[in-house]
């Protein structure tokens, strides 16, 4: 992973905004000491960290992760895979689209890795469709065993997880967004 582009995106982040590290931090969650850490490049942020700060900005993942650009995101390109520490392999598909208001990514887990993540946004569903392996998605408090080819649509703003079976999976991840995010309204 890239720890300066996830920096300078929130940076830019944080400045368009006009807010302090101190604003973003009672925003995010996520103290004023690593907000500066990250946008310093000093640290490596987990995916549960950018998720706190995505939804604290009321953004999409990807606007932390993405190569930062000056318009809009082309949804044709592909981006590299963000490996983060300790846990999943994340690779952008699709970027964010205001449009749609949704953004798709490749994750792989290795044999029986398991990710559980905090709720999103309120309004915030997810797609998983398995693409190689098997591999189980905790909604509802119900672990449901998915193979190649099987796919399920869940809210996400409630706690969810994905777990790889014994020779892992890579499946596509589809994150559709509420109306208001993407256009961060930090007051």
């Amino acid at each position: 992973m890239t720890e300066d582009v996830i920096g300078a995106n929130l940076r830019n982040l944080r400045n368009t905004a006009g807010i302090s590290l101190s604003r973003a931090a009672d925003l995010t969650g996520v103290s004023k000491a690593m907000l500066g850490q990250i946008e310093r490049g000093e640290s490596s942020p987990t995916i549960a960290t950018l998720w706190k700060i995505a939804k604290g900005f009321h953004l999409p993942l990807s606007a932390l992760i993405g190569a930062p650009e000056a318009g809009r995101p082309d949804p044709a390109v592909a981006f590299r895979t963000v490996q983060f520490p300790g846990s999943i392999a994340v690779k952008m598909i699709f970027p964010f689209d205001p449009d749609l208001g949704a953004e798709t990514f490749q994750i792989s887990l290795t044999p029986g890795q398991a990710h559980v993540s905090q709720p999103h946004e309120s309004g915030v569903t997810e797609e998983v469709f398995v693409l190689e392996g098997k591999m189980e998605v905790l909604r509802d408090d119900v672990w449901q065993a998915l193979g190649v080819g099987e796919g399920v649509r869940f809210r996400a703003d409630q706690p969810h997880g994905y777990r790889g079976g014994a020779e892992g999976a890579v499946f596509l991840n589809m994150h559709h967004y509420p109306r208001h995010v993407g256009n961060a309204e930090l007051a």
